[in-house]
């Protein structure tokens, strides 16, 4: 009978490092009803679950033995490596789902030492606080081993939405930390423009709702239309060139002076603005930006 033809009380998952996000993640899996059983490095921070009905390991090799899938979610790679070197032939012939944050090269690399062992390897990014774990908002991308991903994805499921990227171990990661990307993008504009409305006393909660409205309205047109136009190759633009916003950006630089507010957050976007203007891009729109931050 395959895994995904078995009741949750059929298929068991041993879930190694309980911080916010691991615990999060076992409780998920004990509601949804599969035994699970956790280890910590701190074995207080069992108590929690195994109140919830999860089976502690006094050891990590006793965890992975418990069950033939393995979720690891730790502080960094690094952290993965140390617990699981010692670990191998425990591993072997096991899943091991890595939703550590880390690294393209970080995951590829695990992958490859899995593999040397024997071990099914699939890399996540979990894309969610540990607050949304098991609601409908929250998804984890999964890249690497796709046979080990299908046999267990109804198991994953009960963590929350699952989205497969590809059979390179890296891809999650790169679609993880790229998410991210755009979201400390936009953190960085919010502080900004916090900040600037903040020096000439404008009220947070007065200026929240009209900066929410313009990001979203900005959102929904740049974001489709950046993948468009990287995607034809085509980046002229009848709504802001290059040319335009090299010129126009000087006057932020010199408000934030004006307003006593730093510039640091936003001092590469003018070179990179003088770079592709100068490099004949100038009626090209801000999507162009995208190939011109590719290095060799």
């Amino acid at each position: 009978m395959s895994a995904t033809a078995r009741t949750p009380a059929e298929r068991p998952v041993s879930v190694l490092g309980l911080g916010m996000m691991g615990s999060a993640l076992a409780a998920a899996l004990l509601k949804a009803g599969h035994p699970t059983t956790v280890w910590n490095r701190t074995a207080a921070k069992t108590g929690p679950l195994v109140a919830q009905g999860a089976l502690p390991a006094d050891t990590a090799a006793a965890a992975v033995t418990a069950a033939p899938l393995v979720i690891v979610c730790l502080t960094t790679n690094d952290d993965v490596h140390k617990l699981l070197a010692p670990l191998a032939e425990e591993l072997r012939g096991r899943t091991l789902v890595n939703v550590t944050n880390g690294t393209p090269g970080q995951a590829r690399e695990l992958a490859g030492w899995a593999r040397d062992h024997g071990v099914a390897y699939v890399d996540g990014g979990i894309m969610a606080i540990p607050q949304m774990i098991a609601t409908p908002g929250a998804y984890i991308l999964y890249s690497g081993d796709e046979q080990a991903y299908a046999e267990h994805r109804e198991t994953l499921a009960a963590l929350a939405g699952t989205r497969w990227v590809g059979a390179d171990a890296g891809l999650a990661a790169l679609w993880d930390l790229s998410l991210l990307t755009g979201m400390y993008g936009m953190v960085m504009g919010v502080a900004q423009a916090f900040a600037m409305t903040g020096r000439a006393g404008v009220a947070p909660k007065e200026f929240a709702p009209p900066l929410a409205e313009w990001i979203t309205a900005m959102v929904h047109g740049i974001v489709p239309g950046t993948a468009e136009a990287l995607e034809s190759g085509q980046h002229l633009t009848d709504v802001s060139s290059l040319a335009v916003n090299q010129a126009a950006f000087p006057n932020l630089l010199a408000a934030f002076a004006e307003q006593g507010v730093s510039g640091e957050l936003f001092a590469g976007l003018q070179p990179l603005l003088d770079r592709a203007v100068a490099e004949g891009y100038a009626a090209d729109g801000l999507s162009r930006l995208s190939e011109l931050l590719k290095t060799e």
